[in-house]
Order: structure tokens, then C-alpha cells, then sequence
């Protein structure tokens, strides 16, 4: 992990493969340190652009991602990327959206589906995953 960030920063989980995601609310100013490499924005509405790689992923609030299969494949990218860059997983306020997806990258990461949200209240935020449909969406997130 060449190029990760530090483990004890803000926002940051460790996956059990021991990759190293970075959780944020974009409404927040850009935490202090190094910036992403590659980031996810959960955004309604197309976000303005970034001095780093980034993919915009249309989910609006409190809901859930407009394309399941975006989803699945925008995540699957930021989970290899995360093996060696600075990978960012951000929404609007970085606990509903960004907890699910965190979640759901999770599941790709090996944690059993009906462990995923406990695992990132857990290692990221406490509140994360907000509604019982994003609940659901990681439980059903890897099936075929």
C-alpha cells in the first residue's frame, strides 16, 4: 500500500484485507493532509470537478444509487484502487450514502452482507448507513 493513507486519521477505515478507505462529507472542508488519489462522490446532482481522479456516482439523498450496476462496478474500482491509492468514498454529509457504500465495499472485501452495516458503524461512524432501504440495498448488494 505504497501510496494509502494513515490509519489513525479522520475518516479513515481499514477493510479486512487491510486496505485503507477514506469516509468524508463533502459539505466539510477538505481534512488536513494528503488529498485523495481517486475519490467517489454520491451526489444527486454532478459535483464540480476535482484536482484528483474521480467518479461521480448519482445517488440521491437519503435514497439509493439511481443504477445498482454503476454501483457495483464504480465500487469494485474504488476496492482495487484502494490497494495502492489514496481512495475517498464521500457524500453530502459522509454518514447515509457514504456509510452504504463503505458497506457494500465491505461486502466485496469479504465481510458477510448481514455484518457489512455493524462493520462500518463500527470502524467508520456510529450513525452510518442512515434508512432501512440502504440497510437492505448492502444487505442485497452482491447478489447476483
Amino acid at each position: 500500500m505504497a501510496d494509502s493513507w494513515c490509519a489513525t486519521d479522520p475518516g479513515i477505515m481499514r477493510l479486512p484485507s487491510g486496505v485503507l478507505v477514506r469516509g468524508r462529507g463533502l459539505r466539510y472542508p477538505l481534512p488536513s493532509g494528503p488529498t485523495p488519489s481517486f475519490a467517489v462522490h454520491l451526489l444527486g446532482k454532478q459535483p464540480p470537478p476535482t484536482e484528483w481522479d474521480a467518479r461521480w456516482l448519482p445517488w440521491p439523498d437519503f435514497r439509493l444509487p439511481k443504477d445498482r450496476s454503476q454501483a457495483l462496478d464504480v465500487l469494485r474500482e474504488a476496492l482495487a484502487r484502494a490497494a495502492s491509492e489514496r481512495v475517498e468514498v464521500a457524500c453530502g454529509g459522509g454518514r447515509g450514502r457514504t456509510g452504504t457504500a463503505l458497506a457494500c465495499m465491505a461486502v466485496l472485501d469479504g465481510v458477510p452482507a448481514d455484518r457489512a452495516v455493524a462493520f462500518v458503524r463500527r470502524h467508520y461512524h456510529p450513525r452510518a448507513v442512515e434508512t432501512p432501504w440502504q440497510r437492505r440495498f448492502v444487505q442485497r448488494f452482491a447478489q447476483p
